[in-house]
């Protein structure tokens, strides 16, 4: 199907997305007329106010395509002066595929390679061309491999694929905010959802093929190695991302922190992991053909780029990075742009991960002190207060929370692993240690002089009574005062919290609250608003907010502070929670009540199994 067959069929959808809609018009006008003259107005009005206000709906959601402008998405606009040999790599391999070169290049966060075009008169027009490109690429790939993915996104230009981002852009907001404002209940909704299956089928069976035309131009122009090779590098580039964001810079983030030099750090990263990395790329998964993805499969284009006739095309290990006049400085340019940092105290990479390390173990341990200041009854609970536990031989009784299935005397023993934690944090609130940043692996405790701590053999002579002063004495040596370990936040947060269901116009102690379910606690929102529209008030408040602000606005219960739940009726849900301070909260689903995904109430019957044991 060439290029035009598919400019025309992406029009005549998005013109069937409005024919179907002009059509249920229709039938709502017709079924309109026939009610008001065999029943009375209040009937008439009863049966079509759902589908005056659907039908209202795919108004809002045509208006918004038509005015819903495809802007450029934000990113680091690179000029000559900053990128003098990517400008010539891309004008060359332009020239060489047949096409216009883009208008500007823009460095975007992402791991990825796109190409946009801002045509006109539904793609009859060419616009003004922008080639985004991840600085994660350019500091990771060989230029033999860049030039392959910067070789793909310009065959899109050469097979005018871009002409079409505007008209499959329009028709894609349009359906989205026509079904989003439908509800499932609706008649009308399930014609639009049917609809939206069909259009999205057709519109990504002509993306794929699209994908294999570009990889065409990859391989001619880059050669077959480097075109493979880079497109088995991009799942293990993006697995990296995501774990330089899940295990460096979150824990951080979370903290109030920021670093410096986002995009240096990953590039340390890259460095220091680069056999782990060229394992994910050497294992990159096959996939599975699907109708509902825009790409094939990386085994589908892998094979498809191996038939093509080999090139000449020679091979360039050098970095890519190289391509930049200043990698570093337009990594710090591109953060001051895409990421906003609000607050957070900006720190250079060993401060933040030492003080982003240093309050992940302060909030494990303000979670066992609180813990041991349940146990106890003790107000303002620390490390003494588990030690305390240790020389009264009580430790075992009071570790079982912590291990279950385990015995008193295997719990205690287990401990060692927490005790170690609270000493780690007792040496860094010493002012003894501190944590060393790595990037090949953990951050590591290290002493006054950069000398490697271990305190594990000292956490195994803490758990037992007979050998508690001996690691008392070795703490002393080591110049940690145990009594300044004390808990720092004395109520659990929601802070690092994950949404898992939602629930609406539940009885909380005979008052209508809408409940968020998170990993770790309830959010409590009381009198929300009356019944019936539920899920979609709870859907638009998610969407707001992240839920540690929401937890920190309304009511908030840890599940740490409920010592047992009650369930006297699962469905409707009745149940009785028991809090550590003899307190009790009655909960009670309505008839009316109404959830977040439909799942919400299974979800919150595993967290209450979870918390009886």
């Amino acid at each position: 199907m060439s290029a035009t067959y598919r400019a025309l069929a992406s029009v005549v959808m998005l013109i069937g997305f409005y024919v179907v809609a002009l059509l249920q018009l229709a039938a709502v006008v017709a079924l309109g007329v026939w009610l008001f003259g065999h029943t009375s107005g209040v009937i008439t009005g009863k049966l079509l106010l759902p589908l005056v206000v659907a039908l209202g709906a795919v108004g809002v959601g045509m208006w918004k395509a038509i005015r819903t402008k495809n802007e450029p998405a934000p990113g680091l606009i690179l000029d000559e002066r900053a990128a003098p040999q990517l400008w010539a790599t891309v004008r060359e391999l332009a020239t060489a595929v047949g096409t216009r070169a883009p208008d500007e290049i823009r460095l975007v966060p992402e791991v990825n390679a796109a190409v946009g075009e801002q045509s006109k008169l539904l793609g009859l027009v060419a616009g003004r061309r922008t080639l985004y490109l991840g600085l994660p690429l350019l500091q990771a790939m060989r230029i033999d491999q860049l030039r392959s993915v910067l070789a793909h996104e310009l065959g899109h230009y050469s097979g005018r694929h871009t002409r079409l981002g505007g008209v499959a852009y329009r028709g894609r907001v349009a359906i989205g905010e026509t079904i989003e404002r439908i509800s499932p209940r609706n008649p009308i909704g399930w014609v639009f959802k049917g609809y939206a299956m069909l259009y999205l089928m057709v519109d990504n069976a002509a993306s794929r093929r699209q994908e294999l035309e570009a990889d065409r131009a990859s391989v001619a122009l880059a050669g077959t190695e480097a075109a493979t090779s880079a497109l088995r590098t991009l799942p293990a580039l993006d697995a990296a991302w995501g774990f330089y964001m899940r295990r460096y810079v979150e824990p951080g983030w979370s903290a109030g922190l920021a670093p410096d030099d986002l995009f240096g750090g990953f590039a340390h990263l890259l460095q220091a992991r680069r056999d782990e990395i060229d394992e994910l790329r050497e294992n990159a998964p096959e996939g599975t053909p699907s109708r509902w993805d825009t790409h094939p499969p990386i085994g589908v284009r892998v094979a498809a780029m191996t038939s093509v006739p080999p090139t000449a095309a020679g091979a360039d290990d050098r970095p890519a990075w190289i391509l930049l006049a200043d990698v570093a400085g337009a990594g710090r340019a591109l953060q001051s742009l895409v990421v906003e940092h609000g607050s957070r105290r900006l720190l250079p990479w060993p401060e933040f991960v030492a003080e982003s390390v240093a309050a992940g173990v302060q909030r494990q341990a303000d979670g066992i002190y609180r813990a041991a200041g349940r146990f106890t009854g003790t107000a303002g609970p620390g490390l003494p207060t588990v030690l305390e536990l240790v020389r009264a031989g009580r430790l075992g009784e009071f570790a079982e929370q912590f291990f279950g299935g385990a015995t008193r005397e295997e719990a205690a023993v287990a401990f060692a692993g927490p005790m170690e934690t609270l000493l780690d944090n007792a040496a860094v609130r010493a002012g003894r240690a501190r944590w060393q940043l790595s990037w090949s692996g953990p951050a590591q405790l290290v002493g006054p002089a950069g000398e490697p701590w271990d305190l594990a053999e000292v956490a195994k002579l803490a758990v037992a009574p007979e050998s508690l002063d001996e690691a008392l004495a070795r703490l002393a040596a080591l110049g940690i005062d145990v009594a300044g370990a004390t808990v720092v936040q004395a109520r659990a947060s929601a802070r690092d919290a994950d949404l898992i269901g939602g629930l609406a116009n539940i009885k909380i102690d005979g008052r209508e609250h809408d409940v968020l379910v998170l990993d770790n606690g309830l959010v409590l929102i009381p009198d929300p608003g009356k019944a019936g529209e539920g899920e979609k008030r709870l859907t638009a408040l998610v969407g707001s907010v992240p839920v540690a602000e929401l937890a920190a606005r309304h009511p908030y219960l840890p599940y740490e502070e409920i010592t047992s739940v009650e369930v006297r009726r699962e469905v409707p849900l009745k149940a009785t929670l028991t809090l550590f301070d003899g307190r009790t909260v009655q909960m009670q689903e309505l008839m009316a009540s109404e959830f977040l995904e439909k799942r919400s109430r299974d979800t919150l019957l595993t967290v209450f199994r979870r918390i009886n044991g």
